[in-house]
């Protein structure tokens, strides 16, 4: 294999809304800073979520006034409704917002239900509220939920997906992150799915964000790189999922590992654009700061002996 991928590193949003333990704000700063340094063109750097159901972010607007931004990079923040759009408005207009924000649909009506407290119709409506207080001021990313398979309703048909997708481009959103939010996915799901999405809206980015829930998310990434797609999330030592006050679904619900994720695609000669050294130092930074071993088999290991330079 040869080609080009592109990482966003979600380890300072997704990857900590699971954690019980507030990090500070000064840690979070130094992590995203490592991430840049290690050269990942996309980071998704905090969420505009509310500071009472989601105390992890209660400090969005400082960790975007304190990281040390690289020219080219996209700084993401999650944006759950039009407040915090508005937020993500005024804290750009300060100078110091986030470039990319996101914006969140499910594909089920019951997670959407549990998750965004709307129903399916109630979601679109929020979102093009959204899109419309957002204007051109940001790179807009929508994010599609449990689009592998839903903990309520089981099966998702992957026409529903496409028509999510398709829907996101009509408000002139170019990436749509297809998340497999429990860890459902097959290689085979995920290979049908991506191969639909390209053959039905080329113009639009479509990013693999898949957890590692049941052991299947590397393969998983692998099966969406053979079906077309070039974009991936993941967060260093698989950490993340959902926050720490929602349950649904069983076992963890982690993301996969990017040190695993990075060593795999290297050494299929699949170009991340990262610097390898800046990655296991940010991964040993990532374990300091929670204060524990996380499950990456990479961090343990370290990368292949023989791996590719970066073009």
């Amino acid at each position: 294999m040869s080609g080009r991928v592109v990482i966003c590193e979600c380890f300072a949003r997704d990857g900590l809304q699971h954690e019980p333990a507030i990090v500070s704000t000064a840690d979070k700063i130094a992590l995203i800073d490592a991430f840049t340094a290690a050269g990942f063109p996309r980071i998704e750097a905090t969420s505009y979520s509310h500071p009472v159901k989601v105390p992890a972010f209660g400090d969005a607007d400082a960790v975007l006034t304190g990281i040390t931004r690289r020219p080219g990079v996209w700084y993401k923040a999650t944006t759950p409704n039009r407040i915090g759009v508005e937020r993500a408005v005024a804290d750009l207009a300060a100078g110091h917002g986030a470039n990319e924000v996101s914006l969140l649909a499910s594909a089920t009506e019951s997670h959407t239900e549990r998750n965004l407290g709307t129903s399916r119709e109630g979601q679109w409506r929020r979102i093009e509220e959204m899109v419309a207080v957002a204007g051109d001021r940001f790179r807009l990313v929508g994010v599609i939920s449990v689009a592998l398979g839903c903990p309520f309703e089981g099966e998702v048909p992957p026409e529903r997906v496409v028509e999510d997708v398709l829907r996101f481009a009509r408000y002139g959103v170019k990436i749509v992150t297809i998340g497999d939010t429990t860890g459902l996915g097959t290689p085979a799901k995920v290979r049908r799915l991506f191969r639909m999405l390209a053959e039905a809206v080329p113009d639009v980015i479509a990013v693999a964000h898949f957890h590692d829930t049941r052991g299947a998310g590397i393969a998983n990434c692998m099966a969406a790189y053979e079906a077309g797609c070039c974009y991936f999330d993941s967060s260093f030592g698989g950490v993340g999922g959902h926050p720490t006050n929602i349950r649904y679904g069983s076992g963890r619900a982690g993301n996969v590992a990017t040190e695993d994720l990075v060593n795999l695609f290297e050494m299929e000669v699949i170009a991340t654009g990262l610097d390898l050294d800046r990655v296991m130092e940010a991964s040993r930074l990532c374990e300091s700061v929670l204060g524990r071993q996380l499950d990456s088999k990479v961090a343990r290991a370290g990368f292949a002996a023989a791996r590719h330079e970066n073009a």
